[in-house]
């Protein structure tokens, strides 16, 4: 593990939210780089501090009572008829949460939250020395070299005669756990592609999203979850999708 890596998940450490396997590696890590040892302490010194620091801010009651005073008084006493609206509005909310409408604005949510991890990780490989761990444009050359770093090495296709070059690929880090990025450029534009294993082996159609300015197209195939992050124009990364998806359906039936 490098220090990039480690610093990623000290965070994660120290809200005990790493799973058995990343916190040993990150330990391991710690224990040998006195850097990153150092951060750890610091970091740890600092949740200290914000634990034993009284935050709380009582507001005084003069405060209450202007804002009392300012909101418009009520013309009417409830009726009957408006408790028993009331009443069956509630009960009608609490239906819809019983159906599941409450746990779909919680996948949306930690689809959002994901989303920015993926954004994140995009950005940080763009900084000098992260984009790569593994340099080659060989196809024979990345896919391997995942082999025992992941669970499911990702699929990795030379697309350079349809106009996006292969870089290489790296481990990332998203939502705590370790996955692989395959890198592509299309002229001077960066392409990650984030890939992941998932139990759902249903297709889902590719749905492309804005965030931070980067365009991200995510969609779901054979077990796997794939994000692809770039600045280029939302059609050309429409393109790139489509033409992976092509190669990798075409290696299959092959």
């Amino acid at each position: 593990m490098t220090c990039d890596e480690a610093r990623i998940l000290l965070h994660a450490l120290l809200d005990n939210e790493l799973d058995a396997g990343h916190a040993r590696e990150v330990e391991a890590h710690i224990a040998s780089c006195p850097t990153c040892a150092a951060e750890l302490a610091a970091q740890r010194e600092m949740q200290h501090v914000l634990a034993d620091t009284d935050l709380r801010y009582t507001a005084p009651a003069s405060l209450r009572a202007r804002i009392e005073a300012s909101l418009p008084q009520a013309q009417h006493q409830p009726t009957r008829r408006s408790l028993l609206r009331g009443f069956a509005m509630g009960s009608a909310v609490s239906a819809l949460a019983a159906s599941g409408v409450v746990a779909l604005v919680l996948r949306q949510d930690d689809q959002q939250r994901i989303l920015s991890e993926v954004v994140s990780a995009h950005l940080r490989s763009l900084q000098a020395g992260h984009l790569t761990d593994v340099i080659s444009t060989d196809q024979h050359t990345v896919k391997p070299w995942f082999n025992g770093k992941l669970d499911v090495a990702p699929p990795v296709i030379d697309l350079t005669a349809q106009g996006f070059t292969l870089v290489g690929g790296r481990l990332d880090y998203i939502d705590a756990r370790a996955i692989g990025a395959v890198v592509y450029r299309r002229r001077q534009h960066v392409i990650n592609l984030f890939v992941s294993q998932t139990s759902n082996v249903e297709y889902r159609a590719p749905k492309t999203e804005t965030m931070q300015g980067f365009n991200c197209r995510r969609w779901g195939n054979r077990g796997l979850n794939f994000w692809a992050v770039s600045d280029i124009a939302a059609d050309e990364l429409a393109e790139f999708v489509d033409k992976f998806e092509a190669a990798m359906k075409a290696n299959a039936e092959g």
